[in-house]
């Protein structure tokens, strides 16, 4: 399986007075966070994948700590990147990865697995600090199924 998470509320961008980038966790995505964390306790996860944003690697700061991994900025994983360049990431997906992105970068993933004919349980919502469980099989994606943020 692999966990595609969308960042916690980090507040409004109009209202943060630095770079975009450097936009943190409101109180509010903190706690996702670590609600998160709590809800993958126990996973099989083996390695931990961010958009390079503060927020994202917010997100998956308490779930890194937890299962003792580092967090891996990777920009195709960025909101500003090309659109498709994630794609690679679930083209061989790796079980027990976590990928933790913006919103519409999941909306484009969501997209190619439509397209894929993967069935996707719960449409294609994306909340903040949500996540989406990927089933893999054969060595790709077979189903995904969404999680509301834990709370």
């Amino acid at each position: 399986m692999i966990l595609l998470i969308r960042h916690g509320h980090a507040g409004a961008r109009a209202v943060w007075p630095g770079a975009d980038g450097d936009r943190p966790l409101s109180a509010q995505g903190e706690q996702e966070a670590g609600r998160i964390a709590t809800l993958l306790a126990g996973r099989p996860i083996t390695r931990i994948l961010s958009s390079p944003r503060q927020r994202c690697l917010e997100t998956v700061a308490p779930l890194a700590e937890a299962c003792g991994l580092a967090v891996e900025g990777d920009r195709r994983l960025d909101e500003e990147a090309v659109t498709g360049d994630a794609r690679a990431l679930l083209e061989a997906p790796v079980p027990g990865t976590v990928l933790c992105t913006h919103g519409p970068v999941i909306a484009d993933l969501l997209a190619a697995l439509a397209e894929a004919g993967v069935p996707l349980s719960g449409g294609r919502a994306a909340g903040r600090g949500s996540l989406w469980e990927l089933t893999i099989a054969g060595g790709r994606i077979v189903s995904g199924r969404y999680l509301p943020p834990p709370g």
